[in-house]
C-alpha cells in the first residue's frame, strides 16, 4: 500500500474528524451557556422572590444538573473522540465514537459505541459480516488523525475505488508499551467480547477466562453499556470491586475516560465505610479469616463481657443490700442474648433481665424484716439513676471494630474458638493479630459481619454532664460512620477477580446487592481460595443461587501475553485444570522468557541485572514480582533503577495487572506461601505482554 494511499485516507478521516470537532465546539458553548443561565436564576435580579417558588428551584437545579453533565461528557475525552468507521451495503457510512453527535439538523455525526448501530463494529467477521463492507479503526492523538486500519468483510460488495489500509487494529492495539493505567478497548473490543459487553442487565452475567483475555475491560466497558442502556434506573447505584487498591487505581481511569464518573470503585479491603485494610493476611491466616467458622467465632466473641463492663452490681432496697456477682451477671448476659435482637438494640431487655435477677436475689432475702413487693422494687430500682449508670457501663453501645479488637486477647479468641478451630489455627490468628494494629482485607469481611449481628448502636442523646456516663465505643480511628443500611444500597454490582473471594467476603458483598444485578469476572485456575466448593456456596447464596437468570461468557482467547512467555506460565498448572480451560495465546514475538538459577549470595545481583535488561527491550512499563514477604527487600535490591519505569509488587497485588516486562524473583518462594502456590505462580508469570526473565536459587526456581 502506497504511502500516498494512506495519506489521503488519513486526510479523509481528519476532514470528518475536524467537522465533529467544530461541533463539539458548539454544544460546548451551548452547555456553559444552560449552566450560566441555570445560576442566573438564583443570583440575577429579584431572584429572592422567585426562588420562594418550589418550580424556579426545580428549574435551576435541572438546567445546573443537565449542563454540567454534558460538559463533563464532552470533557471526558482521552485518545480521541471517532475510533471507527463502517461501511455499509446500503451505502451508508458511520463513525463510531466515545459518545453520540449530531449536527444542527440532527444529521448523525457520530455514533455512540454502546448504541445498537454500532455493534456491528465489533460483532461483524469475515465469516459472518452482516452488512458491513469495510471497517475501520481511527487512530487520533488529541483532534489529530495519525493513522488508519481497514477490515475487507465483504470483498464482493466493495466499489471499485475502495482503499484498504493497514494490518489491523488489534494486533497494532496488542504492540503498544503499556503504562500505569489500564486504557479502554472502545476501538478494540473483540466479537467474543462484545457479546458479554452488551449481555441484558438482570440476573447474574458471568465473564470467565484465562489470563489476558481482557476479563476486566469487559466488565468496565459492560458498566459504560449498562449505564447507557439504563441509566435512568441504575443512576449512580453501580458499585465495582477489585482485590486490591493497586488495581483499583490501575482500572480508575478507564470508565471516566467513558464519560462515566458516578460509578463506585472499591477495593475488597475498603467496601466497608469508616474501615479501610492495611494490609493483607498471610494466605493460612486469610483461609482462617475467610472460613464461614468464623460465623460462629463472631456470634460467640459478641455475646463475651464487654472488657470495661462492671463485674458486679450492688444496689440497696428497703434497707437490704442486693448484689449480683461476676458468675450471675454473666447468667443475666446469657439470658439476653438468648433472645432475637441484636445486642445495640436489647438494653432495655438487659434492664429487664437485670431487674428481675434483683427480684429473685430479694426472694432469697425475704424475711420477718424484709418483704418486697415485686411491683414496686422493679419500680423503684428501675427508675434510679445509679441502676442506669451501671446499665450503661454494663450494657455499652458495641462497634464492630470494638468487638473483633477483643479477639486480640488470645485468652477470649481461645474461649470464642473453642471446638470450632484447631490449636494451630487459633495460634495463627493470635499471632496475626499481635503483628499488626490496623485491619487486614480479610479482617474488614468480619467487621462488616459484626456490623449486622450487632444491630445499628442507638443514637447519641444530647449529653448532659451531671449524670451521663462517657462509654468508649471503638479504639479505632475510623474513616466515617458505620452505616447499618449500606447493605443495600447498589442495583448494579460487578466482582472481578471473584476467584478469589473467601466466604466471608462473599456474605460482605451479598449484603450490597441485595436488590442488584451482577456482573461476576474471574478464572478458576488462578484461584487462590483453598475450598472451592465453600467459596461457591457463598457466592451463590450472595447472588441469589439458582431462582436468578443466570448467563455464562467464556473468554478463549489470551491478547496480553506472548504465546513464548504463555506457554512456560501454562505449564506450572496443565495438570490442574483441563487443557480447555487454558487460553489460546495468539502473538508470538520470537523471544523466549530467560530462566536463571543462581546461588543465594547472587539473587539479588541477578535480579537487578534482569530489571536492567528487560528495561532496555522494552518502552513502557517493567513488573518485578516476588513473594508479598519479600517486596520490601527487593525493592531495596533495585533502588535507584528506573523508578519510573519499575514497578515491584508483591504476588498478591498483581493479580489483574499488566506490564511490557517482568521479573519473577524466587519462584519457590511464591510456591510455598499459599494452599495453592503453583496457580499463585500461575498469576505471576501471565503478568508481561512481551518479556519476562525468571530468577531463582537453586530451591526456589521452576518447578
Amino acid at each position: 500500500m502506497p504511502e500516498s494511499v494512506r495519506q489521503t485516507e488519513i486526510d479523509v478521516e481528519q476532514t470528518h474528524v475536524d467537522r465533529v470537532y467544530a461541533r463539539l465546539a458548539e454544544l460546548r458553548a451551548e452547555a456553559e451557556q444552560m449552566r450560566d443561565r441555570g445560576h442566573a436564576l438564583a443570583h440575577g435580579a429579584g431572584s429572592e422572590a422567585r426562588m420562594e417558588r418550589a418550580s424556579m428551584l426545580f428549574e435551576r437545579d435541572a438546567l445546573v444538573g443537565y449542563a454540567t453533565r454534558l460538559l463533563a461528557a464532552l470533557d471526558s475525552e482521552h485518545e480521541g473522540l471517532v475510533f471507527g468507521r463502517l461501511d455499509l451495503t446500503d451505502g451508508q457510512t458511520l463513525h463510531i465514537g466515545r459518545l453520540g453527535v449530531r449536527d444542527t439538523d440532527l444529521g448523525n455525526l457520530v455514533t455512540d459505541w454502546r448504541a445498537p448501530a454500532a455493534a456491528a463494529f465489533y460483532q461483524a467477521t469475515a465469516q459472518d459480516p452482516e452488512e458491513v463492507i469495510r471497517r475501520r479503526v481511527i487512530h487520533c492523538t488529541g483532534q489529530r488523525v495519525v493513522d488508519v486500519e481497514d477490515e475487507l468483510l465483504r470483498p464482493d460488495a466493495a466499489p471499485e475505488d475502495m482503499q484498504v489500509v493497514g494490518e489491523g487494529a488489534l494486533i497494532a492495539a496488542l504492540g503498544r508499551a503499556r503504562g500505569d493505567a489500564m486504557r479502554d478497548i472502545v476501538a478494540t473490543i473483540q466479537r467474543e467480547q462484545d457479546e458479554a459487553i452488551r449481555a441484558p442487565a438482570g440476573g447474574v452475567t458471568e465473564i470467565t477466562g484465562g489470563p489476558g483475555t481482557g476479563k476486566t475491560a469487559v466488565a468496565l466497558h459492560r458498566v459504560a453499556y449498562l449505564l447507557y442502556r439504563e441509566r435512568r434506573r441504575l443512576g449512580g447505584a453501580v458499585l465495582v470491586v477489585g482485590p486490591s487498591p493497586t488495581f483499583t487505581n490501575y482500572i480508575s481511569r478507564v470508565l471516566p475516560s467513558m464519560g462515566e464518573h458516578s460509578v463506585e470503585l472499591r477495593s475488597l479491603g475498603d467496601v466497608l465505610d469508616g474501615v479501610r485494610a492495611t494490609h493483607v493476611d498471610p494466605a493460612p491466616v486469610a483461609a482462617i479469616k475467610g472460613s464461614l467458622r468464623m460465623l460462629r467465632v463472631l456470634r460467640r466473641v459478641m455475646r463475651q463481657t464487654p472488657p470495661t463492663a462492671p463485674t458486679e452490681l450492688r444496689i440497696t432496697y428497703g434497707g437490704q443490700v442486693l448484689k449480683l456477682n461476676e458468675s450471675e451477671l454473666a447468667e443475666v448476659r446469657k439470658a439476653v442474648h438468648r433472645k432475637p435482637t441484636p445486642p445495640n438494640k436489647s438494653r432495655v431487655l438487659a434492664a429487664e433481665e437485670l431487674l428481675e435477677a434483683l427480684w429473685r436475689k430479694a426472694e432469697e432475702y425475704a424475711g420477718d424484716g424484709f418483704q418486697p413487693d415485686r411491683e414496686e422494687l422493679l419500680t423503684d430500682l428501675g427508675e434510679r439513676m445509679e441502676f442506669h449508670r451501671f446499665l450503661v457501663r454494663w450494657w455499652p453501645p458495641m462497634a464492630p471494630t470494638w468487638v473483633l479488637s477483643w479477639l486480640r486477647d488470645p485468652e477470649r479468641l481461645a474461649r470464642a474458638a473453642r471446638r470450632i478451630l484447631s490449636a494451630q489455627e487459633v495460634q495463627l490468628l493470635s499471632e496475626e493479630w499481635a503483628r499488626h494494629e490496623g485491619w487486614s482485607v480479610a479482617d474488614a469481611a468480619l467487621i462488616d459481619e459484626l456490623r449486622v449481628q450487632l444491630g445499628p448502636p442507638p443514637k447519641p442523646r444530647r449529653r448532659r454532664p451531671e449524670t451521663d456516663v462517657e462509654i468508649v465505643q471503638s479504639r479505632e480511628p475510623e474513616r466515617k460512620p458505620l452505616r447499618p443500611e449500606h447493605f443495600d444500597e447498589y442495583l448494579h454490582v460487578v466482582v472481578d477477580e471473584a476467584q478469589d473471594l473467601s466466604p466471608m467476603q462473599w456474605r460482605m458483598l451479598g449484603r450490597r446487592g441485595g436488590y442488584a444485578s451482577w456482573t461476576i469476572v474471574g478464572d478458576p485456575a488462578q484461584t487462590s481460595w483453598p475450598d472451592a466448593e465453600e467459596a461457591a456456596k457463598g457466592r451463590a447464596e450472595a447472588v441469589g443461587g439458582s431462582g436468578r437468570a443466570h448467563r455464562r461468557y467464556e473468554l478463549r482467547t489470551n491478547y496480553r501475553n506472548a504465546a513464548e512467555i504463555f506457554a512456560l506460565a501454562a505449564d506450572t498448572i496443565r495438570d490442574l485444570v483441563a487443557e480447555e480451560d487454558l487460553p489460546h495465546a495468539v502473538r508470538k514475538t520470537g523471544v523466549d522468557p530467560t530462566v536463571r538459577t543462581v546461588s543465594a549470595s547472587d539473587l539479588a545481583a541477578a535480579v537487578r541485572e534482569a530489571a536492567d535488561e528487560v528495561l532496555a527491550d522494552v518502552d513502557g512499563t517493567v513488573g518485578v514480582i516476588t513473594a508479598m514477604n519479600r517486596v520490601g527487600e527487593v525493592a531495596g535490591w533495585l533502588d535507584g533503577v528506573a523508578r519510573d519505569r519499575l514497578r515491584v509488587v508483591g504476588s498478591l497485588e498483581c493479580k489483574g495487572l499488566e506490564y511490557d516486562a517482568t521479573v519473577i524473583v524466587e519462584p519457590g518462594d511464591l510456591l510455598a506461601e499459599s494452599p495453592t502456590g503453583r496457580r499463585t505462580l500461575y498469576v505471576a508469570m501471565t503478568r508481561a505482554t512481551q518479556r519476562m526473565h525468571v530468577v531463582g536459587t537453586d530451591d526456589g526456581c521452576l518447578p
